[in-house]
This record gives C-alpha cells, structure tokens and sequence, in this order.
C-alpha cells in the first residue's frame, strides 16, 4: 500500500485543567476522503487546527510524504499545500467577497509602484465561486452576508488555493442541498487530481455520501478508524457516544394549553400576512427553503426589523419591540442562527455572557456583585451540563454545542416566555443535540413558548407537535405532528420555488 499523504502520530495537547488530545494517531492518502467524527469536545476541531498552524501541539509528530516537518503557524501550513475550512468563521467583515477570497495571495499589477490588480482579484474569485455552482455578487462586504453565504465564501477562499490536502471543518452547517451537492462534486473533483481531504461534519448521512474512511475520537483520544463501508449509522453513533444512544428525538406529548404568541397578518420587508398562534405546551417549528423567511420573521418578532403592519400579542398582551432590548424586556430571547456572531461575546468568559442581558439585577449600589453573577452562572451551567473547568473561562474555547448552552442559559436568567431557536442544533454532535431536545422539552413543561426554525427536516418531524411551513414570504401552510412527512413539507416549501434548493 501506498505510503500516507499525512501522518500525525501521538499527537497531544494539554490546556489547563484539560487534555484535549492524548496520543492521537490519523493518517490520509492522496486521492481519499478521511471523516473525523465525534462529540463536540472530543477533539476534532483542536487536531485540525495543529495541522492547519493556528495551535501548537504538546508532543507527537507530523509527517508529509514521509517527512517529518514542523508546522509553526498558518504560513507554515500553506506552503505545505495544507488548506483549512474552520467551523467558525475567518472573514474579514470590512472586505469585500473577492478581497477574502484572495486574502495573502492577491494579484498584483504592473508599474513604477506595484499596485494589486483590482480586476483580476474580482476574476479570480468569481472562477472559484463558479465552480460551486455561485454567483454571489464579489463586490459585497462580507459583514452583510447570510451564515450561508459566509460559508460558501469561506469555502472558495480554500479552494483558490492549490492545496493538497484540505481540511472541511463543519462545511455543510450553512449550506443548502443544492450547494452541498456543488460541493460534493468538487471534493469528488480534488480527489481525482490527488488532493487528500479530510471531512468533518456531525450529519453522519454526509459520512455515508462522500467518505471513505472514518475515525471517530472520544474525549481526546481515537477510538477507532475504519472503511466507512463497514460502518453503520447506529454503530458510529456507537462509537461516538460510547453508549447505545435512546431515541435520537425524545419528544414528549404534549396537551396544548393557553395561547402564549399570536401572530396576525404580519407584514415587514419580504413577509407577507404572516399569521399564526402558539400555544402552551408545544413546540412550534417553521421549515421553508434558504431565503423563505423564516430567520427575518426570528428577527422582527424580536425586534431587530421593524414591522410594516400585522398585530402580535404574547401571553394576552401587545408585543411591538423596537429594538432587542425591548424584546428581552418583555420576555423574548433569540437563539441566533450565526451564534458566534450574534449570540455570543467570545472574548467574555461563560460568567460574562450568561449574565449580559440581565445585570441590573446584580447591581449593588452602583457596581455588579461579582459574587452574585458567578453564582447564577454556575447554578446555569450546572443545570444545563456546561462542560468546562469553570464559568471563569473564554466562550471561544467551548464546543458548539457547550456555546449553545451558554446562550440558552441567558435567557432563562432573563426569565424569558418565548425562546426562538434558529437552527439550534447546526454543528452539534448526536449527543448534544439530543441534550439541547431535552432542555427544549424542559422550557416547554415550565410553560415557555418554544419555536424551532430549522434546515433539519428529521429534528422539525422528529420534535416539533406543528410546523409552519415558509416560501417567500409567506406561510404555504400549517402542519400538525401527525400530517407532518417530509413530502408533505417540501410540497408547501417549494409551492413557488425548486425542491433542490432546500436547506436540509
């Protein structure tokens, strides 16, 4: 057999309080796909960044076609030909798509005084946008663009490198069924030209799709690596989890009480005589394809767009918010789609962020009690399982699924009556996504009005007692649990648009 592309041998990295990795081994070949799976936390993520220079290992060795090398930053990996896709996004807001995607690699023009030729960034970043099927405007700033978008740009930004080994941390979170395919056919693309990718994602039908080995780490070390063609869904579950995982959607039934929201006849922007109620005791999802609406109707009831006209009224009362800080005053909390952009301050400690939108009931004359704000925040962690050493460290250092809680933990320190989770379990692994269900069927039983926006058709099916569906602008229709097929939400999503195009 061939000798490894790559070859990381025994790699270990410690923080304090904390072994990321212990002695972890992974290897790739030239012209293979090599899944990475596992829990947040077990790893991934860090084992990637070592190889991609933004973390320096503790011990262990790297070698590229049989050489040992030493990767001491980012640069380091570069001219290695390693590319790296991070599940957290690295745009830089000010600059436009082209001026990311070529970002240290700009082409330059010709004179006296060497200027960059504006042209040819745009021409070039437009070729690599096209061959994921995308004619996103390269003009535009990339604050403005959607989670999906960034990602796409994200993407491209890896792909205008000529890698021979990429790394895809988490690339489908954002993306549509019609972008993913687009992708799947330019990893099928890299693989015949040699190029070695290693995939991460936490869909495991994705694994199944374009892997052909897997290894799954668990709390920092391998536990196994296989032909993805001997795996099943339930043994890699398995395997991840380190237990036989109960129902992956533990819905509870419910019977619906007192009317919490009513929405009537909202208009605001692309939406459209948006009307609907929920009602004590359920969760209520809104599916729809990427564009339907469904985020803008998030951001209006939560007041950061205005809206033209409609009524709506929570818990018997009109709720018209200005602002989010209007929203948050009378009970509504957002977990945003972007978390790590909209939800979170990463640089603020779990302590910091639990407690933002609620300190004036931890202020003492006329500073916060620190005492009483660490208090709160580890009863929080406490009950929703943070892991971490302590509320004292960075949200950037937590898992997606960790940071997840961080957030929810927010808004039940604001005693919030209604929670809006947009795509709440986008790069989470199995466990903790059935954790964030659990805490969901929790908010319901304490009587919080719960909505579920997602791109997942199975956790809308799997949790949700009715589903709103959504396509451009307006609600197609309204779906009870026991009406709700994946057919019968995809006829309503695409009553205007193509089937293709939804986000799933």
């Amino acid at each position: 057999m061939a000798s490894p592309l790559l070859a990381m041998t025994g790699i270990v990295k410690e923080y304090p309080g904390v072994r990321a990795l212990d002695r972890v081994d992974f290897d790739l070949y030239a012209g293979e796909v090599h899944c990475l799976v596992g829990e947040n936390g077990a790893g991934k993520s860090t084992l990637m960044k070592i190889l991609g220079g933004a973390v320096q290992m503790d011990g262990g060795t790297i070698a590229i076609d049989g050489r040992q090398t030493v990767i001491n930053s980012p640069v380091d990996a570069q001219r290695l030909g390693i590319g790296v896709i991070y599940q957290d996004f690295r745009l830089v807001d000010e600059l436009n798509v082209a001026e990311n995607i070529v970002l240290g690699q700009e082409p330059a023009g010709y004179g006296f005084l060497t200027a960059l030729d504006r042209k040819a960034e745009h021409r070039r970043a437009r070729e690599v946008l096209a061959l994921l099927g995308e004619s996103l405007d390269t003009r535009v700033s990339a604050g403005f663009l959607s989670a999906a978008k960034r990602q796409i740009v994200e993407i491209a930004k890896a792909l205008s490198r000529n890698v021979r080994i990429l790394v895809m941390d988490e690339p489908s979170a954002s993306l549509s069924d019609h972008e993913l395919n687009n992708l799947f056919a330019i990893i099928r693309r890299l693989k015949s030209e040699g190029v070695g990718v290693i995939y991460i994602s936490h869909r495991l039908e994705e694994i199944f799709s374009i892997g052909d080995r897997v290894t799954i780490l668990r709390d920092g070390s391998r536990v196994e690596t296989g032909a993805v063609q001997g795996m099943d869904r339930r043994t890699l579950i398995r395997l991840m989890v380190g237990r036989e995982l109960e129902q992956e959607f533990p819905k509870e039934d419910c019977t619906p009480g007192r009317e919490i929201l009513r929405v009537e006849n909202l208009k605001a922007g692309m939406l459209k005589d948006i009307s609907f109620s929920l009602r004590e005791g359920e969760i209520f999802g809104i599916a729809g394809l990427v564009g339907a609406g469904r985020s803008e109707l998030a951001h209006v009831l939560f007041g950061a767009r205005s809206r033209d006209s409609g009524s709506v009224q929570l818990n018997g009362e009109d709720f018209d918010p200005q602002s989010p800080g209007e929203a948050i005053e009378a009970g509504c909390g957002l977990l945003s789609e972007d978390r790590n952009r909209y939800g979170l301050i990463l640089q603020m400690n779990i302590r910091e962020n639990v407690t933002l939108s609620n300190l004036r009931e931890l202020v003492r004359g006329l500073v916060v009690d620190r005492r009483s704000e660490r208090t709160v925040a580890e009863r929080f962690a406490g009950q929703l399982k943070i892991k971490a050493p302590s509320v004292e460290v960075s949200v950037e250092t937590l898992s997606g699924g960790n940071r997840q809680k961080v957030i929810l933990a927010r808004w039940l320190f604001t005693r919030s009556k209604l929670l809006i989770f947009d795509e709440p379990t986008a790069g989470i692994d199995v466990g903790a996504k059935r954790e964030i269900y659990l805490l969901m069927n929790d908010l319901v039983r304490r009587g919080i009005g719960v909505i579920m926006i997602s791109s997942d058709l199975s956790e809308l099916l799997g949790m949700c007692d009715r589903i709103a569906v959504m396509c451009n602008g307006r609600i197609t229709g309204i779906l009870q649990r026991q009406e709700a097929t994946q057919e019968a939400i995809l006829s309503l999503a695409t009553q205007f648009a193509e089937a293709e195009d939804y986000a799933g």
